[in-house]
């Protein structure tokens, strides 16, 4: 039997992602308060966004 994929990426491609000027969220546990935070690259940042 397959394990279903995670729909979370590892710490390494979210790096890339942002390295690449993607967006990402960074969620916290949901023992915790449960919330994402979207993270981004400061320098890549433009008004659309």
């Amino acid at each position: 039997m397959v394990a279903p994929a995670s729909p979370f990426a590892t710490v390494p491609e979210a790096i890339d992602d942002i390295r690449r000027g993607k967006m990402v969220i960074v969620v916290d546990d949901e023992d915790r308060e449960n919330e994402g935070d979207l993270t981004m690259a400061a320098e890549l940042a433009t008004a659309e966004d």
